[in-house]
């Protein structure tokens, strides 16, 4: 994985490495560096309120199911509370899924914690911004 957790980047530092390579991963169906980043009991739930395990999620890049050719995110806040960290932001994302391209935007909100000084993703929330 190309996250560098050198001792010297601080936790915030290595949460935005860890999500740019996330985005990366995403856009490329990295399904090894994606492996890594999600802990083993990761869940995410979808806009709709539909969990998806991390096997869920890898099997959908897996399967070619779904892809992200663009993920452009805004506003990524960050903040530690010791070995759990809660990151939110929004993000505007290109799918394709079905044989359909189309255009959604997220606002999101994540949770990470740092086990054996290594942080992963265990759980994610997306839903749709309201109108303004």
């Amino acid at each position: 994985m190309s996250i560098e957790n050198s001792e010297q980047q601080t936790d915030e530092q290595q949460i935005l490495a860890l999500h740019e390579a996330g985005d990366k991963a995403l856009m490329s169906a990295d399904l090894d560096v994606l492996a890594q980043i999600f802990a083993d009991d990761y869940v995410q739930y979808n806009e709709s309120g539909k969990a998806f395990t991390k096997q869920d999620v890898l099997e959908s890049f897996r399967s070619g199911a779904i892809r992200y050719p663009s993920i452009v995110s805004t506003g990524r806040q960050i903040r530690v509370f010791g070995d759990t960290a809660v990151v939110h932001g929004a993000e505007t994302d290109e799918v394709e899924s079905d044989g359909k391209r189309f255009s959604v935007r997220y606002v999101y909100l994540d949770v990470l914690r740092k086990h054996n000084g290594e942080w992963k993703l265990v759980a994610s929330q997306l839903a749709r911004p309201m109108p303004e």
